[in-house]
């Protein structure tokens, strides 16, 4: 039987994998929130939002996490928001310092040293990505406003954030020697992309191109970029940017097609609506018919069975295990 790690590679390379990949099974490393690699100095020195809660983060955005909501999100009433003119950006965005002790990133070594790597990967966790800190800062509206009305300082403000990312992952790979990266950002509703396809490599691209690449010089083998939305037209982009697995593709991007298309270059890991499956009146039917659906129709290569969930959990209790026992069965059937 292949481990958790061997069967994945299998798999994403269409080799002979032995059973479905279990949604987050191979990424969960570590005792932690979502089984990754989520602390070290600078977490610890920024905590981060938890479900329920409201922070300041460290580039001074108020973040709110409502009960039984997804995720979190910044607020941008006019007490709030960061950033009120791009033009004015040097005068108002702060980067947090990254210049901790090596003694702090040493104290985590015993704890990454304990993951057994032929099992699973060393999986880092990151949010959020470079548009999401963009939209983070001055509100989603004025984001995608300005990448039309001041393109320059667009782009100068996605350079100064991916210079932080770049020195950030520098950072982490040194001290943890991660094997994979599980980025967060979204690019999409659940019907489009945020902006089109010319505009997202005009200004993007560029930018994740220098980040993924960073990773993958110093070692990381696998980028997985979270993704919960509408984004079959930026697929060969993905592919472009180095992402070797885009998790998140809800169903309105017909994912089969794009495992057709593209499998091979790149794979892909969810297809499994929350919408349909994480509800407060949710059912072990609509998961297991879900969950038999995703397979039949995508296959066993490129494809990983997931939630679109930007990790392993859910927003409504049991979802997320009920979804694994159904996957399981599911290997046992097929293979």
């Amino acid at each position: 039987m292949l481990t958790k790690r061997q069967n994945l590679l299998e798999t994403i390379r269409g080799g002979n994998p032995d059973r479905f990949v279990n949604q987050y099974e191979a990424f969960m490393c570590q005792p932690t929130r979502y089984g990754m690699i989520m602390v070290n100095p600078y977490v610890e020195a920024y905590p981060a939002i938890t479900r329920g809660g409201k922070i300041k983060n460290a580039w001074g955005v108020t973040i709110f996490w409502p009960e039984n909501v997804p995720g979190a999100f910044p607020m941008h009433d006019d007490e709030h928001k960061v950033l009120k003119d791009i033009t004015e950006w040097r005068k108002v965005v702060k980067a947090p310092p990254l210049d901790f002790p090596q003694k702090e990133w040493d104290k985590f070594k015993p704890s990454l040293d304990a993951i057994d790597r032929n099992e699973l990967f060393a999986t880092l966790f990151n949010a959020p990505g470079i548009f999401e800190q963009l939209h983070y800062l001055m509100g989603m509206d004025d984001c995608l406003a300005n990448f039309y009305e001041e393109p320059e300082a667009m782009k100068e403000l996605i350079n100064f954030v991916t210079e932080w990312q770049i020195n950030y992952a520098t950072l982490l790979c040194e001290n943890f020697r991660p094997d994979a990266l599980f980025q967060h950002d979204d690019w999409g509703s659940h019907r489009s992309s945020f902006i089109s396809p010319a505009m997202f490599d005009e200004f993007l691209v560029p930018a994740y191109k220098k980040l993924y690449g960073c990773y993958k010089s110093k070692g990381v083998e696998l980028i997985v970029h979270h993704n919960d939305a509408y984004s079959a037209n930026l697929v060969p982009s993905m592919i472009e940017m180095g992402i070797d697995i885009w998790q998140g593709p809800v169903t309105t991007n017909n994912t089969p097609e794009l495992v057709k298309k593209y499998g091979g270059k790149i794979s892909f890991m969810g297809d499994i609506d929350n919408g349909i499956i994480d509800r407060v009146d949710w059912t072990r039917e609509v998961l297991a018919a879900e969950a038999r659906r995703a397979v039949t129709t995508n296959g066993k290569m490129y494809y990983i069975p997931c939630c679109t969930m930007g990790g392993p959990e859910s927003s409504y209790p049991g979802v997320y295990e009920a979804l694994s026992e159904e996957i399981d069965k599911l290997s046992k059937e097929m293979f």
